[in-house]
């Protein structure tokens, strides 16, 4: 799936966002809802009008998984194997959300890492996303 040179730069950008989970997680989600109101239906759970801290919960836990991806990037099936089937069997998400998320988290990580951010690293990112993408919309099948 991923080159040595797009492992090591998923790595590099994974040190960077290391222990800011919650923030990144939760502008992510905040940026999702705003440009793809309709992907607010999958997280009733948030309510109509998320605060602050429902935002920074659910946004640790979706990086949280993102950071187990990282981890186990020679094992995605095994390592996302629940996540794939909670979303698949239970919360029925549509798998064409998956792309708006990938697009909302790379706008993410480009305004916060900035020059950091390079092209490059963007290319893996965007290759590493898709990969977890793809794992989580096999159950579908």
């Amino acid at each position: 799936m991923l080159s040595a040179q797009e492992r090591a730069q998923v790595a590099q950008v994974w040190d960077l966002i290391a222990g800011h989970e919650a923030a990144f997680g939760a502008e992510l989600l905040l940026r999702l809802f705003t440009v793809y109101p309709s992907t607010k239906t999958y997280f009733p759970h948030l309510g109509p009008c998320a605060d602050k801290a429902q935002l920074l919960s659910h946004g640790r836990r979706m990086l949280e998984a993102v950071g187990v991806a990282v981890q186990h990037l020679d094992n995605l099936r095994a390592a996302l194997r629940p996540l794939a089937d909670l979303h698949a069997q239970v919360l029925r998400v549509d798998p064409s959300n998956f792309p708006l998320l990938i697009q909302c988290f790379q706008v993410v990580l480009a305004s916060h890492l900035q020059d950091e951010f390079t092209v490059e690293m963007q290319a893996a990112w965007d290759k590493f996303l898709t990969g977890v993408a793809v794992v989580l919309t096999e159950k579908y099948r």
